[in-house]
């Protein structure tokens, strides 16, 4: 143990437990896990029996029961909580109750106020125009009403037209929504009320809030991110770029890669160097402002053009943080466990090292490998994994919650995500020649209760291999 000992409440499941336990005993931490009986095979909590010592391990009804977790956090003289990624990882109001109950415990993420300032799409839109940060066209604040939200459309349907842009579209969004949730498509502006309308009510539903974003939509993008860590004192730094531009049709990211792009490798139409540049620092002057303290993804838009434009700020750690944590070395020791990091910071540590001590060597690849079916809009599959093997390699990270020694029903309650593939090469082509040799020599096989046999992404993440950040 180390001085300063603490007990870390995991308030997540499956993988992203797994890898937070793992940060807590690497740091000389305890923890503490949850589960639902749904969750009863995840190894999150065979993990919990084997390295948790005692009361590490407790049920729950639900991972969303904020009382819930307050009693398992007192009953287990938890210290500090760290909520993941999903569930309450973005919710200000549950950071906020976390540190200043009569019990308080650390909030291993951003301050209650980071969150409430940059989790709002609108807030963060105006941080960046006052500091110079290219935005979407758009509004800069909550709309609520609607005829005023109409003419916002009517303006950027006419700007488009103005640009020779030849499908118009805008995109009407949940302002306090976030991963792709909450947002519509609209290309006619005679469909705008019934849009709206729908949105609003969903945004209330969901964050309480019916404040409504407009912006433009851009077409043919390049999604790209910048990993900051921060530790609300002295100077944030970054981990480099991502690119994730490959998503399922619902905008929900399948395989990301860092850096971001690969101007050694593949030609650009624009110089692409620059925009990474750009957004980095773009990114650091908005994290230097706000005294961001933990870490965090600036999420960028990139037009075939080469024009970025700052789409939201994910006040959290990303399920693809260990793919910029393969490529990055702090003070020549690496790979970097952001994680970790975050857990160091949120305990109290500064970061203890600038930018200078950061370095980049290669590439990396990451795959979500899913029982879904890419070919019917990414349907979910449900049934049982009955075989689920891969050759280990120097060069390949894989992170589950699916043991390999039994077969494992997958819970219908969650996203049937069932692995994180990280892979590394010297650069992007041996990345991607690795990457293939992982998915061929992969062995994924189940049925349904029909017998039927088990569906994956893994044919769509092979194919999608080829041509990875090519504009």
């Amino acid at each position: 143990m180390v001085a300063n000992t603490h007990k870390v409440l995991i308030a997540n499941r499956g993988e992203i437990a797994i890898r937070i336990a793992q940060a807590c005993m690497k740091l000389g931490h305890r923890f503490v896990c949850i589960y639902t009986k749904e969750d009863h095979q995840s190894g999150h909590v065979a993990l919990a029996k084997r390295h948790g010592g005692p009361k590490s391990l407790y049920r729950v009804n639900s991972y969303q029961d904020a009382n819930e977790l307050m009693a398992v956090a007192d009953d287990a003289r938890a210290t500090a909580i760290h909520p993941g990624y999903g569930f309450f990882a973005e919710d200000f109001r549950f950071a906020r109750r976390v540190s200043e109950r009569d019990n308080p415990l650390l909030f291993l993420g951003p301050s209650w106020r980071v969150i409430r300032e940059l989790g709002d799409k609108i807030n963060t839109k105006r941080l960046a125009r006052r500091l110079g940060v290219p935005t979407v066209p758009g509004s800069d604040r909550p709309i609520y009403d609607e005829m005023e939200a109409e003419e916002i459309a009517e303006n950027l349907f006419a700007f488009q037209a103005e640009q020779g842009i030849e499908r118009p579209a805008v995109l009407v969004k949940a302002s306090a929504g976030g991963g792709g949730m909450g947002i519509e498509e609209l290309d006619r502006i005679d469909h705008f009320r019934n849009v709206f309308r729908r949105i609003r009510n969903y945004s209330k539903r969901q964050f309480h809030d019916e404040g409504v974003l407009i912006e433009q939509r851009v077409f043919r993008f390049n999604h790209l991110e910048v990993q900051i860590l921060g530790d609300g004192k002295g100077e944030p730094v970054h981990f480099g770029t991502r690119n994730c531009s490959v998503q399922s049709t619902g905008r929900q990211k399948r395989i990301e890669v860092a850096p971001g792009f690969a101007p050694g490798e593949l030609g650009y139409s624009f110089d692409a160097a620059k925009v990474l540049t750009d957004i980095t620092r773009h990114s650091l002057s908005m994290a230097r402002e706000v005294g961001y303290d933990s870490v965090g993804t600036w999420e960028w838009i990139v037009t075939p053009k080469g024009d970025p434009f700052l789409m939201e700020v994910n006040t959290r750690i990303q399920v693809e943080n260990g793919v910029s944590g393969i490529i990055s070395k702090v003070r020549g020791n690496g790979p970097t466990d952001l994680i970790a990091e975050q857990c160091r910071v949120g305990l109290g540590q500064s970061i203890g090292y600038a930018q200078s001590d950061i370095e980049f060597d290669g590439v990396g690849i990451e795959y979500r490998i899913i029982a879904e079916d890419p070919d019917n809009r990414f349907a979910p599959w449900v049934g049982r994994i009955d075989e689920f093997t891969w050759p280990e390699q120097p060069w390949l990270s894989v992170y589950t919650q699916v043991p390999t020694d039994e077969p494992y029903q997958i819970p219908t309650e969650f996203d049937p995500n069932l692995a994180l593939a990280i892979i590394k090469g010297d650069d992007l082509a041996q990345a991607k020649q690795r990457g293939l040799e992982f998915l061929d020599l992969l062995v994924l096989r189940g049925q349904d209760r029909s017998g039927s046999p088990l569906k994956s992404n893994l044919d769509f993440l092979r194919k999608k291999t080829m041509n990875l950040l090519e504009f």
